[in-house]
């Protein structure tokens, strides 16, 4: 399966109008944020802020909600034209030859993009690397105030679906962990957004 695979693609749950992704927070933001729908006062609008579309690396990254300030896992519903637009105004987090000029292009242009994207091993139920890569997008300044005020539709705290799902991979039931993920499929992003960020349209580039 992995074969017919690009090295890079966008995975996620979505609608015709919205895109799930998802952060992990200490339960001081988290829980307030899934309990009113919105981020509270505390969140650090200044900070750059990283939602992922994968489930899955996800969990990766906050040890199933386990690792210290990520005990809460979000599920953040936002418009599919909020994410879109920040695509359009991401910059790749490292120098690509295929993608830009020079450093220095990419350095300025760095500078000013308000959004970053890396593309990361994607994840299986027992966390381990498979030979594909998915996207995290990194949004600041204007990004990451359009993301709380204007983009979100809902948030919903998944942590007890993250710990229903680790628990059946830890009883050596991987396939039943599976049938409980949520049901990701490739988003339909235009050729046109995916190039410039290293996505599908550069196949098995490995840069």
């Amino acid at each position: 399966m992995s074969g017919t695979r690009e090295m890079r693609e966008m995975r996620a749950l979505h609608t015709e109008t919205t895109i799930t992704v998802y952060q992990a927070y200490a339960p001081a933001i988290g829980v307030p944020a899934a309990r009113e729908g919105r981020f509270p006062a505390a969140w650090k609008r200044e900070r750059m802020t990283w939602i992922k579309p994968s489930f899955l690396w996800m969990m990766y990254r906050c040890g199933w909600g386990t690792k210290q300030d990520q005990e809460t896992v979000l599920a953040i519903e936002i418009t599919r034209a909020g994410f879109d637009w920040a695509l359009r105004n991401a910059c790749l987090s490292h120098y690509a030859p295929g993608v830009h000029a020079d450093q220095a292009a990419w350095k300025r242009e760095l500078r000013q993009a308000p959004a970053r994207v890396q593309w990361d091993p994607e994840r299986d139920v027992h966390l381990n690397p498979l030979p594909y890569r998915s996207l995290q997008l990194g949004l600041a300044g204007e990004a990451a105030g359009r993301y709380a005020d204007e983009w979100t539709v809902s948030i919903t705290d998944v942590t007890p679906l993250a710990h229903e799902i680790h628990a059946l991979v830890r009883a050596g039931d991987p396939h039943a962990a599976a049938r409980l993920l949520p049901q990701e499929r490739v988003y339909p992003a235009a050729a046109e957004l995916l190039a410039p960020l290293g996505g599908a349209a550069y196949g098995r580039s490995n840069f």
